[in-house]
């Protein structure tokens, strides 16, 4: 779908006829809250992320319905790996899983992984599990869902100032030729839009570390429901919420003015 392209979303306008919305190229999500679904009702952590996974292939799903070009969602953070080792193993566990159950299904969708993350300290099945996934579906051109795994946004904007000072030494990049896009162009993110809407639940109210530098100009969208109750229906009235915003990206529109009253 093409920028400025629309999509009905459903629901009746009032001329009787499905209303028009316009619908975000890329959506984030950052799925929070597994731990304190399971917690409410007496369960253990695990299982509040492998029903955080079924809500996943929602998400999935319902963007493809919605002809949403790019779904990148928070997988695991670098942060992450402080976590009980029990809990680190079951998610890894869970990972394995969904690649296993799950990608063949992504490939018949013609779903596109993307993975973003640093990888060089990663285990060799985890990236054996990661390349294989990228691999499989490299030539599909529906949906793009990125992966952020083993992710944090300061150490991959510290990766690109690394890279540029690097450059700035050998002689191939003068200092006064650094610009956001310099930046920009040595991010995981190098190919990807950024995104319009990052949506989070749990009712926290923050980034944690994701996607600090390509959220310059995003909507936000924070639901007070723990990730594993995120459904079709909330995706759905996040996506509405966002078409009745006004984006200016710090423009102001012009006022138009009557030549012959001056209003």
């Amino acid at each position: 779908m093409a920028d400025g392209d629309f999509l009905a979303l459903g629901g009746p306008s009032v001329d009787g006829e499905a209303a028009l919305r316009p619908v975000p190229r890329h959506v984030a999500l950052i799925m929070d809250g597994n731990g304190r679904w399971a917690a409410k009702r007496g369960l253990p952590r695990f299982e509040g992320h492998r029903r955080g996974v079924e809500a996943l292939r929602r998400a999935v799903r319902a963007a493809i319905e919605m002809e949403i070009e790019y779904l990148t969602v928070y997988s695991f953070s670098v942060e992450n790996w402080s976590r009980p080792r029990e809990e680190v193993q079951s998610l890894m566990g869970l990972l394995h899983r969904f690649i296993r159950n799950d990608l063949a299904e992504l490939d018949a969708n013609n779903v596109r992984v993307q993975v973003i993350g640093a990888r060089d300290d990663l285990v060799a099945e985890v990236a054996a599990l990661l390349r294989e996934a990228e691999q499989m579906t490299e030539e599909n051109t529906g949906l793009t869902l990125v992966v952020a795994f083993n992710y944090g946004a300061r150490q991959e904007i510290a990766a690109a100032a690394r890279a540029i000072a690097e450059a700035v030494v050998a002689g191939r990049l003068s200092p006064d030729e650094i610009d956001a896009d310099t930046i920009s162009a040595r991010l995981h993110t190098a190919d990807i839009p950024d995104p319009d809407l990052i949506i989070r639940t749990s009712g926290e109210q923050r980034l944690s570390n994701f996607l600090l530098w390509q959220a310059a100009y995003a909507e936000f969208s924070f639901l007070p429901i723990n990730w594993p109750d995120f459904d079709e229906a909330a995706f759905r009235s996040a996506i509405d919420d966002y078409a009745h915003r006004d984006r200016r990206f710090g423009r102001v529109e012009p006022v138009t003015c009557n030549a012959k009253t001056g209003s």
